[in-house]
């Protein structure tokens, strides 16, 4: 079958023709599309308030927050300032509160040292304050030392050249140990070339050689962990304990106790009658008071008696007075100096000493 260019144009043209027509017709008739209103519906409605209206809110609230922190600062500061206020009028009510105990105190020692005259020397540290005393009785010359322990290592107590059984001469027990004073302390026994302690006897809160009972008069005095003098007849080493003696000695006679005069062995009232003597007694405010006098001389002093001594002792306001080796043994260090005249005319070897520190 043949086909020829003129039936396919005709072809086209048919096929054309439909849409030809439609489009002459849109062109003629234009066509008009109407919406309603329901095909535009309005936009929804917010409801919001005003940014000023919230920022104002904000600043009224940071205002607030402000004024209390503010009102927290100035009270922290009056705090501050009322709590410093209260510390100053505190140290100062205590240090007024201090001067007026401190007050009675002074009266007290001012009056216990003008019974005993004019201090020829004073030394006065942290640790204690020492006055000498220089006493012009009827029959003996002496010396006084009246001591306020301030530390607990002011003073102590040690053996001859620090061992059981040693012997040194008070001076040369205070320059060993570079004390300030010292004092011969309790009795000794000698034993085979060694010079030993006389009973009871502490040393460094120890016991050298035990506990003895107290027999015949005898009695223990020392200082105890409070800085005050303690000293009884014990029987038992549990009273003694009780105590807390820190370092200590035993010899005889007690001479005073609670400022009443004790009852003076006969032995002891003419074995010697008068000799130098040496005696630690103490005071209400627990003041030391040191005597030791001088024995006979070519001047006509003729030593002390005991019983001259317990009125001596009552006159200077002492409480408490114990007798400790005296004669020979007795001896006066202060300032590196020996103060009284040794009996023997040189210085006795001895097993204790006690010694002051500044």
């Amino acid at each position: 079958m043949m086909i020829n260019v003129k039936s396919i144009n005709r072809l086209g043209l048919l096929a054309c023709a439909p849409f030809a027509g439609m489009l002459i017709w849109l062109l003629w008739f234009p066509v008009t599309v109407e919406l309603s209103s329901a095909a535009f519906p309005d936009p929804p409605a917010y409801t919001t308030e005003p940014i000023n209206s919230g920022s104002t809110a904000m600043g009224e609230k940071l205002d607030e927050a402000n004024g209390i922190a503010s009102s927290i600062s100035t009270s922290m500061k009056k705090t501050a300032w009322l709590y410093n206020e209260t510390n100053r009028n505190v140290s100062a009510i205590a240090k007024t509160a201090s001067k007026q105990a401190e007050k009675p105190l002074r009266i007290y020692d001012n009056r216990i040292s003008s019974k005993l005259g004019k201090p020829a020397q004073t030394l006065d540290t942290d640790r204690m304050r020492a006055q000498l005393f220089y006493i012009n009785a009827e029959n003996f010359k002496g010396y006084a030392l009246k001591v306020r322990l301030k530390s607990g290592d002011a003073m102590s107590m040690t053996l001859g050249n620090d061992k059981y059984g040693g012997a040194e001469t008070t001076l040369a027990a205070v320059q060993r140990m570079n004390a300030a004073a010292g004092i011969n302390a309790g009795g000794f026994a000698d034993q085979k070339g060694s010079r030993y302690p006389l009973s009871t006897t502490i040393v460094d809160g120890e016991y050298v050689n035990g506990f003895e009972p107290s027999f015949s008069d005898l009695f223990f005095v020392g200082i105890n962990k409070d800085l005050k003098l303690v000293g009884n007849k014990y029987n038992s080493r549990a009273q003694l304990d009780k105590e807390q003696a820190q370092f200590g000695a035993s010899f005889v006679p007690i001479l005073l106790k609670d400022g009443s005069k004790q009852t003076i062995p006969p032995k002891w009232q003419t074995s010697p009658k008068r000799a130098a003597r040496t005696v630690i007694a103490n005071y209400k405010d627990d003041q030391l008071l040191f005597l030791v006098t001088d024995a006979a001389d070519e001047r006509g002093n003729s030593g002390a008696s005991l019983a001259e001594l317990q009125i001596l002792l009552q006159r200077y306001g002492a409480i408490n007075a114990y007798n400790l080796d005296g004669g020979g043994s007795s001896t006066l260090v202060f300032n590196g100096k020996v103060i009284n005249k040794p009996s023997d005319g040189t210085l006795r070897k001895l097993a204790t000493n006690f010694l002051l520190f500044s």
